[in-house]
């Protein structure tokens, strides 16, 4: 029976939101640290896509092309590289990418409000909503250190809230378990 399953696996639940948990606290309180640890895991994980793509050129049976399996490789390991050895960096220009599109989506959205007016009402919200994304985007710009910490905790609290609610329903879960008949 399916909830028999689920119940069983309630810890698995439980030990996500813990983690959960733990990073959000992290992220909260140590955000740059945090930031750095992200992209360095990134990293790792790119490494080791690439190996394992490398590995899998010598199998016969792999699905795809040769030439995009060792494009594929190259770029996780080019990038699995930088990220370990610059996490700041690799950070810093994920902001940088982030700050751009913050502004761009700032100003499609001051010209969408500019040329819907006629049709619809409260269009100044959506120009509204342009210039604080604008204002935004420059201020990561200007102050870097700053948005990755601001983002970093914002990541964390919506993580340590998810971790939260990860911890909730595993114990409800567990607690549904002991209410049903045993298999």
């Amino acid at each position: 029976m399916l909830l028999h399953t689920i119940q069983r696996g309630w810890w698995v639940l439980a030990l996500y939101g813990v983690i959960s948990i733990l990073f959000g606290i992290g992220a909260v309180v140590w955000p740059l640290s945090t930031a750095l640890a992200l992209a360095w895991a990134f990293g790792v994980m790119a490494l080791a896509e690439g190996v394992t793509s490398l590995v899998a050129l010598f199998d016969k049976s792999t699905p795809i092309s040769k030439g995009w399996l060792v494009l594929y490789a190259l770029a996780s390991i080019a990038f699995g590289l930088v990220a370990v050895i610059f996490p700041g960096a690799v950070a810093g220009v994920v902001l940088l990418f982030l700050a751009a599109w913050l502004v761009v989506g700032g100003i499609y959205r001051i010209v969408f409000a500019i040329r819907v007016r006629e049709q619809i009402e409260g269009e100044w919200w959506i120009g509204l909503s342009g210039l604080l994304s604008i204002i935004l985007g420059v201020l990561f710009f200007a102050y870097p250190a700053a948005g990755l910490a601001s983002v970093t905790v914002w990541i964390g609290a919506f993580v340590l809230i998810y971790g939260v609610f990860q911890v909730m329903a595993a114990l409800r879960i567990r607690k549904l378990g002991s209410a049903l008949p045993a298999r």
